[in-house]
């Protein structure tokens, strides 16, 4: 599929399913692949991304079986039974498969390589490789290890380390806390905001405690994991928001959603969304394992401009693409600041959204670390680009629902978090 073309829609009705969370089903498969009796998952993200975390937990010995049913089956070989790898792992387009599994690899007693795709050869890896390396961890990447490739050398006992990071990073977070897994001496991590806290939830559930005393997270070594029978994966509630979104600025719209995450750490799209204006109610609230989860309900709505900044920016960093399309369909003006992040991502995204919306005639100002849109902006038809990153790609499909439709090249990247979006869509339609 080399484009796709959204036409312009009324409205939004129904029901659907949101496919499960991309975060959670990442580290069921780690955590399981370290632990030595089978777990079973169910509602796992059969996404490109997650499927990159499978082929390397398979290529370090751990048995995966795909059941017809959906559910996937996991059998580790224990804490300290991984394998070294005959060939290189292919992280894909996975940047949590690349720095969970780096956290987890740099401590092994035997070699290892990462690669990936293009996108991924950008993302920048220094942030995960200082912390791993004050723990005593041997780790070589391209320009100075700051890039994959990159080569885990075998490492003698680590150590722990109190680190503070600079910037908040659930990757990085979760990096350093897997590390100290295997590590002599207790380890943690101090963040400036806190990020997403489904590492430390599955730490729990895997029997490891993960205390937290505000803004900083330690752990201790331990010498195995107690797995559950069954890992429930709640629905990702960044794919949600795209509904979200569409089921707000499209008048007399009314979506449900099913079985959505609302961990506190990711639900700050819930917290702008309603401060605009939004009419979101959450029905049949529940826990899913460690994880919260409930059924959206979004109505359309006419929403304000507001300021996002701040701590909520690690909350919602994943859903500013589609919060700058609702900022355009909102009144007054938007401004977004401390999501400098963002530039690092699958592209630019900052630069990106500047660029594929103004082809559809919307007019950002784009800052060093955010946006600034002014609402009440009419769109009109346009070809844009993906830039072959799943966010842009829905971000912009959602875009010309509530425009006057849109044209998008390398719309199949949505394989990454969302492989049925435009199905969806279709489905949900009014007409």
């Amino acid at each position: 599929m080399q484009q796709i073309t959204v036409k312009p829609c009324k409205a939004l009705r129904g029901t659907t399913y949101i496919p499960g969370d991309k975060s959670v089903s990442h580290r069921s498969v780690m955590f399981a692949g370290l632990a030595d009796t089978p777990v079973v998952i169910r509602n796992f993200l059969y996404a490109a991304d997650c499927c990159s975390t499978i082929s390397c937990m398979e290529a370090l010995g751990v048995q995966v079986e795909r059941r017809a049913d959906g559910e996937l089956c996991v059998q580790g070989n224990g804490l300290h039974g991984l394998k070294e790898p005959i060939g290189v792992l292919d992280a894909g387009n996975s940047g949590t498969t690349l720095r969970l599994l780096t956290g987890i690899l740099a401590c092994q007693p035997f070699f290892s390589v990462f690669s990936g795709d293009a996108s991924l050869t950008k993302r920048p890896m220094a942030r995960v490789i200082k912390p791993l390396s004050q723990m005593g961890c041997t780790i070589v990447g391209r320009q100075q290890s700051k890039y994959i490739p990159m080569a885990l050398v075998p490492a003698a006992q680590i150590r722990g380390i109190d680190y503070t990071m600079p910037v908040a990073s659930a990757q990085v977070k979760s990096a350093v806390l897997l590390a100290g897994l295997f590590a002599k001496g207790s380890t943690s991590v101090t963040e400036p905001f806190l990020s997403r806290d489904h590492t430390e939830r599955m730490l729990e559930s895997f029997g490891v405690p993960a205390k937290r005393e505000g803004l900083t997270v330690s752990v201790a070594p331990v010498d195995s994991l107690t797995a559950p029978e069954v890992i429930e994966v709640p629905g990702d509630i960044s794919s949600a928001a795209f509904w979200l979104v569409a089921g707000t600025i499209l008048p007399n719209s009314r979506l449900l959603l099913r079985n959505v995450g609302i961990n506190p750490t990711r639900t700050g799209i819930l917290d702008v969304l309603t401060a605009m204006g939004a009419n979101i109610s959450l029905e049949n609230e529940r826990l899913s394992g460690a994880e919260p989860v409930a059924d959206l309900l979004v109505q359309s709505a006419q929403l304000r401009g507001t300021e996002i900044k701040g701590e909520i920016i690690p909350r919602l960093i994943d859903e500013i693409p589609v919060l700058a399309v609702a900022a355009l369909f909102a009144q007054g003006k938007t401004v977004i600041s401390g999501a400098e992040e963002l530039r690092v991502k699958e592209t630019d995204r900052l630069k990106a959204v500047t660029a594929e919306l103004g082809k559809l005639g919307a007019v950002l100002e784009e800052k060093a670390d955010g946006l600034i849109i002014e609402g009440g902006q009419c769109l009109k038809f346009g070809v844009c680009h993906s830039h072959d990153d799943h966010r842009m790609a829905m971000s912009l499909a959602i875009a010309g629902l509530a425009g006057n439709g849109v044209e998008i090249t390398e719309p199949e990247c949505v394989r990454i978090s969302y492989p049925d979006f435009f199905e969806t869509l279709a489905s949900l339609r009014a007409e």
